[in-house]
């Protein structure tokens, strides 16, 4: 963490309980007020100064018409990605503005499949991979995690192998770092992953949205920065480290040998974004990383508090503490809970099933049902520990209340 950190607020401990109730978003307003929410990923701070400070003047300037670019954007997140994770490897000439990561992908697979073509993914994953690919008439075909939540090499060369016997094209859909596990994928790991897609002839497209949220004792590693990574894409945002779901606005990267595939990505993709997005977005990532810093401490700290209050009042639950993102993904399946209802497969965000439908009735807590993160999901659920260290600890006692002893 940067040494700015220090003076730095941690904004986790900055809104009580009635102030967040006031918010009119996704997170707050999906549950009555007893529940508390601890499930879609949106965090429970306030906007980052910087952010703040691009957003009003923009508005003081009547400055909300049509986006310009994004070339600003990328050179804030070409700045973030040098100091952060030491990659001066990306190269601004070869980005795209999109709406957001998840549209970034469709486009991305539009330019690289066709219709009927296969995605590899690697369940349990973000439930959205399996709505938008299917969505655009993709077939999906999974590789399963292996030990401890991470990429299984031998997994993925069976799905890969499976795809191209189907026949057509064939991209992998990475999320680095994964979501649910938390896993931070290593250059390592991700080395094995390339040589997998040349040896196949797999493209892979790497979302990245997590990226600047590797907590201590973690690094995380650019996908297109590997070797055999230059056919690749990645598709990046600001909008899960600086809480900016609202404002859309997202990049993709492409490697070198990927950017005449970009270079075919139709003009009327970057009306999409919103022009205050991509003034926040780039603002955060110029003069945010004090703002950051402290959240990454505030967010390792809640993670270490989040162990302790499972073995205190949920034994029976497994936990592996994530290495980034703000999620914890938690193995119900030891806790005697009915899990009817909820067969592996893939759903929507807000589709409650075992444990999570139990917590959500029993205990007025609200998490994401691991069913509809796809295979290995059933009998999880995904906790968001982003929010004040009184409400996380609040929520696991109501958890503990909840379960059979």
């Amino acid at each position: 963490m940067g040494h700015e950190a220090a003076d730095a607020p941690n904004p986790l401990e900055q809104l009580t309980v009635e102030q967040l109730r006031r918010r009119t978003s996704m997170k707050w307003r999906t549950h009555p007020e007893d529940v508390l929410p601890l499930w879609v990923a949106e965090m429970d701070v306030p906007l980052a100064e910087p952010v703040a400070r691009a957003l009003n003047r923009a508005v003081e300037l009547g400055d909300t018409g049509y986006p310009a670019g994004g070339r600003a954007y990328a050179e804030a997140l070409a700045g973030f990605a040098e100091r952060r994770w030491g990659w001066g490897g990306l190269a601004v000439e070869h980005t795209a503005l999109v709406p957001d990561v998840m549209l970034g992908i469709v486009e991305v697979l539009r330019l690289v499949t066709e219709p009927g073509d296969t995605v590899v993914v690697d369940p349990p994953v973000y439930p959205p991979f399996y709505a938008f690919v299917t969505h655009a008439g993709r077939r999906i075909v999974e590789a399963p995690l292996g030990a401890g939540g991470r990429l299984d090499p031998a997994a993925l060369e069976e799905a890969f192998a499976s795809a191209r016997e189907r026949g057509g094209r064939v991209v992998h859909l990475l999320c680095n770092p994964h979501n649910p596990t938390g896993a931070v994928h290593t250059a390592e790991e991700l080395a094995a992953v390339a040589a997998l897609a040349r040896e196949y002839g797999v493209r892979v497209v790497s979302d990245e949205i997590h990226a600047p949220l590797v907590l201590p004792g973690a690094g995380f590693t650019p996908y297109l920065s590997v070797d055999g990574a230059e056919d690749a894409f990645a598709v990046a945002s600001a909008s899960k480290a600086w809480n900016l779901a609202g404002l859309k606005a997202g990049l993709v990267l492409a490697g070198p040998e990927a950017a005449d595939d970009l270079a075919r990505m139709p003009e009327e993709v970057g009306h999409g974004p919103s022009h205050l997005g991509v003034l926040a977005h780039t603002a955060a990532l110029d003069e945010g990383g004090a703002w950051l810093d402290a959240l990454l401490g505030g967010l390792a700290a809640n993670r270490d508090l989040l162990g302790r209050l499972l073995a205190e009042h949920l034994p029976g639950v497994g936990y592996t503490p994530p290495e980034g993102t703000y999620l914890a993904w938690l193995d119900c399946r030891g806790l005697g809970l009915d899990d009817s209802g909820g067969a592996d497969g893939p759903g929507i965000v807000t589709e409650l099933a075992g444990p999570a439908r139990v917590f959500l009735d029993r205990a007025r807590v609200a998490l994401s049902s691991g069913h509809v993160f796809g295979s290995g999901g059933s009998g999880h659920v995904r906790l968001n520990f982003a929010t004040s260290q009184a409400v996380l600890t609040e929520a696991v006692r109501r958890l503990g209340k909840a379960v059979p002893r």
